[in-house]
């Protein structure tokens, strides 16, 4: 097993920057400061709180506090393709699940920001027991990443892989262009992305028509196929890739 080491990094955007190394139980605060109030993270802002907030190291993660009264934190994920976490007004240690946390907190002009390392997440290491018997545990959503339907969600959900807040959701004719000329979805027309479509919705992941008593939007599944791929990270950022070959 490798060894884990325990603490965060604290770093800030500065050139040179500024790097607090703490151990478990140890905690850095963060805000303008003052000659009266020192902070380890200093972000000269005149919107911004003296002491505006606080990081605490546990074993493997860390825990976050925002001290300001009015202001809502942003806790982005660089490596996530634009997930994130917001901390409200008064929050006291709020767990932050990220391995590399960019720390973003309002000003006047622009917001200033700071940068958390923690340690590397562990796992368990549970070998997979291939089990033929009626009561083996399946596959919530069975999908081959190799498929042609795979790349057509992939293509559906890959704006918002790449801008978490994009309200983009591709149509059938973007899709066919986007995925023009790759070897997997050599001849792909418009009628069979909305086939691919509607068996992803149907077959693959399920996914119903809204509960309601008017018609639903004609893209309902589009966008039902992208909520529900995301959020269970059925398409991820590494799956990009698979675009450009």
């Amino acid at each position: 097993m490798a060894l884990r080491v325990a603490g965060v990094i604290v770093q800030s955007c500065d050139n040179p920057p500024t790097v607090r190394e703490l151990a478990p139980g140890q905690a850095a605060t963060f805000g303008r400061g003052s000659a009266q109030s020192p902070v380890d993270i200093a972000l000269p802002d005149v919107a911004i709180s003296r002491v505006a907030g606080r990081i605490l190291a546990v074993e493997d993660h860390w825990l976050v506090s925002n001290l300001s009264v009015r202001n809502t934190y942003v806790i982005e994920n660089p490596e996530g393709g634009g997930e994130f976490i917001k901390v409200a007004p008064r929050r006291l240690e709020m767990p932050v699940p990220f391995e590399f946390s960019r720390v973003i907190v309002p000003g006047t002009d622009k917001s200033a920001a700071f940068y958390v390392f923690a340690p590397q997440h562990a796992y368990a290491d549970i070998a997979a027991v291939p089990d033929g018997s009626a009561d083996a545990t399946r596959t919530s959503f069975p999908l081959d990443e190799t498929a042609k339907y795979f790349m057509i969600l992939l293509a559906l959900c890959e704006p918002r892989l790449r801008n978490a807040s994009s309200p983009v959701i591709p149509t059938a004719p973007e899709i066919v262009d986007r995925l023009a000329g790759l070897p997997a979805t050599t001849g792909l027309t418009r009628a069979a992305v909305n086939f691919h479509i509607d068996y992803l919705a149907r077959e693959k992941l399920r996914v119903k028509s809204p509960d309601s008593t008017e018609k639903p939007k004609a893209d309902w599944q589009r966008n039902a196929l992208v909520s529900l791929a995301l959020q269970f990270d059925l398409v991820r950022e590494e799956h990009l890739a698979l675009l450009s070959q």
